[in-house]
């Protein structure tokens, strides 16, 4: 199966479906595509009357004894490409006729690449054994070869094409070598131009410029400018080259800190790439040249806990890592993305790896907790200790018999909570640092959560139950189940009334704290090993077994979208979903339509308006625009009046040099005819040009609210109308005035009229469903105030009026009632006396 897909934003566009085993190879030839398997069959798939047919438009079956592993296009060869094979021998094929015009006996040994140089008839081939082999295939003939054995094998080539004679060849060690052509001799190596084997090479045309892109996630531009010769690293983008192991959200969401098996500690910006790098550990290049070692082996072995504090960001060091295997912690500044300067020992006399650390919410301590049972504090700016927990009942001088899975502070350096392998949970007084209560889960725990702000527990066992439990009063609240294998990670939500869990039976339930149940669920193809929601909620970053990136899922694509919330709780109804890719439309856009439950075609035609998916009984939803939005649309005559410029614009004091006339015997000014022609378009036709596109814009309005209210279904004119600024949102509106006209006794009769009910109709349906109620009580306001007079005089909008008014103070009050309730409460409790 193939997917073709298009534009710098990629969508799909077809899918071409005819290939019984792997496809290992793609070559973009014209007006064409050809695709290989690992079978020998060849297929050519063609771009035109793609929406129509998507039927391959030939189809060549290579030999038995022939295996392709590369193919490539020569230069001015009309319909032929040269494939080449695992035996080691080339063909040369005519896709137009189908036919094998040669082939070549090779070199005894895999052909690994091959491309096509800028001399014509030349290519050069690259083989397994290392060698390369410049070629000219019309009269097989052997130009020259160089040999790197050495290195491995040759996995990719490229000639420079800006005059110099130099060809690039990578190995599958990571390295670079550049050949010159003219001396037919090595000229300049890069030795640790990847640390993984090397996928492409590039030279851009007509530029000293090399790209290459590699195996270990990372893609690099070289420039030849240097005065010997050799290439200099330009710039450079990379990730990890191997799987993140902890991933969370910082600065407001803004960007992710992640920490992979890779022994790189990595900072992602969500929002502009350029600003993503991976924190320096001091030095490694110049050691790892000094000790003849690679950098990964200088490195910090990989990260297994992290937690970071952005309040002091700007004074110290803000981030504290523990590391596998290793009995010390460290400590990093993220200003500076730099290691620091100190590094944190606890126990000193008996040191036992570090599994758990966390910062205070004031940034001034980290409490780290060891394999053996121990915990220290340690003030972060100073790097000392600051005392150890120790329970005296344990019979050891340890907060814990076993090893400390996690430890956490709360939001105001009162308490200290620490849990142990065996179950056991310990809240501590932060500053006495003696135990104040404590309780048995009876099984072996694996990962706490603490949220700060409303002081819950979550935790996970190996019985794959998840746990919540109240800090403050020592008991556990809440109980969730359904995962059916181990828990990879917790994660709660900004407002802490969600938490997020992730499973490696492929789950990754959202569970409602309030409610107590299960609100979503859907399926991974690849299981989550880590998982974190941004503060703002509305971004979800995941990281998944044996795959190198952080995967990034939007709030909409995060829900499945079912229509029951029960069917969430009995975890009947959970979708299975695809990894989120680079593409920004597509198939991720409809979540696997056929797992989703269909509406009774007879039962949709008959039931009135329905609620949202996610709309909860008796509560009201928002639209989740942001506030300045929807209050933009009250306050628009205010914003337009102070955005109005003071003094009206000035006439230029001196006319121009050169005027568009021409001489006259009268001595009157004329213009010229196409002066006068631009002339008459930018006064006359820029009156009728500017309402064919406003009609436009308005006809839009229209057709979306007509189809919205024959469909009974307002979604898609809501997101539409949604998506508009303020200004336009105002001027949409303002296009359906009545305008009052003699000869046009019966207003009755207008669009405008029919257009104005339909706007009411959409109000009434939002407003008595409880939808985006923020965002409709601003728009209810600024219809009212364009078209209240037009209401007024017409009896059909008065009773649709009225209608509204009812609905409208009915859902106001059941609000009302339930703001009521909620401020009786807090009154009651906050003068009780207790």
């Amino acid at each position: 199966m193939m997917r073709c897909h298009i534009g710098l934003y990629w969508w799909e566009v077809a899918t071409w479906r005819r290939h019984s085993a792997k496809v290992n190879l793609l070559l973009l030839f014209g007006e064409h595509i050809l695709s290989i398997d690992v079978d020998g069959n060849l297929f050519v798939w063609g771009f035109k009357g793609i929406d129509e047919n998507l039927a391959p438009v030939g189809h060549i079956m290579l030999g038995e004894n022939f295996t392709p592993s590369c193919i490539m296009h020569p230069d001015t060869y009309l319909n032929k490409v040269i494939l080449g094979s695992q035996q080691g021998s080339l063909q040369l094929w005519n896709i137009s006729t189908k036919t094998k015009l040669y082939e070549f006996k090779g070199w005894k040994s895999s052909v690994t690449s091959c491309v096509s140089s800028p001399a014509l008839d030349v290519i050069a081939v690259g083989c397994a054994d290392g060698k390369i082999h410049v070629h000219n295939i019309r009269y097989d003939e052997e130009v020259i070869t160089f040999s790197h054995s050495m290195r491995g094998a040759v996995t990719s080539l490229s000639f420079s094409t800006d005059g110099q004679p130099l060809l690039a060849s990578g190995s599958s060690s990571g390295v670079v070598s550049i050949w010159n052509l003219e001396k037919r001799r090595l000229q300049s190596v890069i030795k640790d131009a990847h640390d993984g084997s090397i996928i492409s090479l590039h030279f851009m045309a007509n530029e000293p410029v090399l790209m290459s892109s590699s195996a270990d996630n990372s893609i690099k531009m070289w420039i030849f400018d240097t005065s010997d010769g050799d290439p200099r690293l330009l710039r450079f983008r990379s990730g990890h080259s191997a799987p993140p192991l902890c991933i969370k959200f910082y600065a407001n969401g803004r960007h992710i800190l992640s920490a992979g098996q890779d022994r790189a500690f990595r900072l992602f910006s969500v929002v502009q790439d350029q600003q993503s790098r991976e924190l320096s550990q001091r030095h490694v290049t110049k050691r790892a040249k000094k000790l003849k070692l690679k950098e990964e082996e200088i490195k910090l072995k990989p990260v297994i806990a992290f937690d970071v504090a952005e309040i002091r960001e700007r004074d110290w060091c803000n981030v504290v890592t523990c590391h596998m295997d290793t009995a010390q912690a460290y400590v990093w500044r993220l200003q500076n993305f730099v290691l620091g300067e100190h590094i944190l020992r606890p126990c000193p006399d008996n040191p036992t790896p570090v599994k758990a650390c966390a910062i205070s919410a004031c940034g001034n301590f980290a409490i780290l907790g060891t394999s053996g049972g121990w915990i220290e504090r340690f003030n972060l700016q100073s790097g000392f200790s600051r005392g150890t927990y120790v329970d005296s009942s344990e019979g050891r001088n340890c907060a814990h018999n076993d090893q400390v899975v996690g430890v956490a502070c709360d939001s105001t350096n009162t308490l200290m909570i620490s849990a142990g392998y065996h179950g056991d949970i310990k809240v501590w007084d932060f500053k006495g640092r003696d135990v104040k209560s404590r309780w048995e889960i009876g099984c072996s725990l694996v990962k706490i959560v603490y949220h700060r702000l409303n002081g819950l527990l979550a935790t996970v066992a190996d019985d794959f139950v998840i746990r919540v439990f109240d800090v403050v009063a020592s008991r556990m609240v809440r109980k969730f189940e359904g995962h059916t294998d181990r828990v990879t990670d917790l994660c709660f939500s900004e407002d802490g009334k969600w938490l997020l869990s992730s499973s490696m039976d492929g789950s990754l339930r959202i569970w409602d704290i309030i409610l107590a149940r299960q609100i979503d669920a859907i399926y991974v193809d690849v299981s989550i090993t880590a998982l974190s929601l941004s503060p703002t909620m509305d971004v979800l970053a995941t990281a998944h077994v044996d795959q190198n990136g952080v995967y990034l899922w939007v709030n909409q694509s995060m829900f499945s979208g079912t229509s029951e919330v029960q069917s969430y709780a009995s975890g009947k109804e959970v979708v299975s979903v695809k990894l989120p890719s680079i593409s920004s439309r597509g198939e991720d856009s409809h979540l696997e339509e056929d797992n989703v439950p269909a509406l009774d075609h007879a039962e949709s035609e008959n039931a009135p308006f329905r609620p949202l998916p996610q709309q909860m009984p008796d509560l009201v939803t928002l639209s989740l625009l942001p506030k300045s939005q929807w209050q933009s649309l009250i306050n628009l005559d205010i914003i337009k009046a102070r955005n109005k410029p003071i003094e009206p614009p000035k006439k230029p004091e001196k006319a121009p040099f050169f005027l568009p006339s021409i001489p006259s015997l009268s001595g009157e000014i004329q213009f010229k005819p196409s002066e006068a022609a631009n002339k008459e378009e930018t006064t006359g036709d820029v009156n009728k040009t500017l309402p064919r596109r406003v009609d436009e814009s308005a006809s839009q309005f229209l057709q979306l609210l007509q189809s919205s209210a024959e469909t009974k279904n307002f979604s898609s004119f809501t997101d539409y109308i949604k998506g508009l600024s303020p200004s336009a949102l105002d001027m949409e509106l303002r296009m359906l005035q009545i305008i009052d006209d003699e000869e046009q006794q019966d207003a009755g009769s207008r669009e405008e009229l029919a257009s104005l009910e339909l706007l009411l109709d959409y109000f009434i349906h939002e407003i008595s469903f409880r939808n985006n109620f923020d965002f409709i009580q601003a728009l209810v306001r600024l219809f009212l105030k364009i078209h209240g007079e037009t209401i007024r005089r017409q009896s059909k909008l008065q009773n649709k009026a009225r209608e509204l008014l009812e609905v409208q103070c009915g859902v106001w009050q059941r609000v009302d009632k339930l703001f009521q309730g909620a401020r009786c409460m807090l009154t009651f409790l906050s003068n009780g006396q207790f």
